[in-house]
């Protein structure tokens, strides 16, 4: 799933809208598998999920030559 950054916060926990406009949270367990350092709104992101639809890891999406 890709989307846009609506919401960062301290504790590194966010929300997502997606391209459908749902919105979608994150906790700051996501964040941490990323080895991100922080996040912007307005920030395309790309966001890896389980089975039961719980976020599990906030990624940059990166363009493949």
């Amino acid at each position: 799933m890709q989307g846009t950054v609506s919401i960062f916060n301290e504790d590194t926990s966010g929300e997502v809208v997606l391209d459908s406009g749902r919105r979608v949270g994150f906790d700051a367990a996501a964040f941490a598998v990323s080895g991100l350092r922080f996040l912007r709104p307005g920030q395309r992101v790309s966001l890896e999920s389980d089975q039961e639809g719980t976020v599990v890891a906030v990624r940059i999406p990166t363009m493949h030559p």
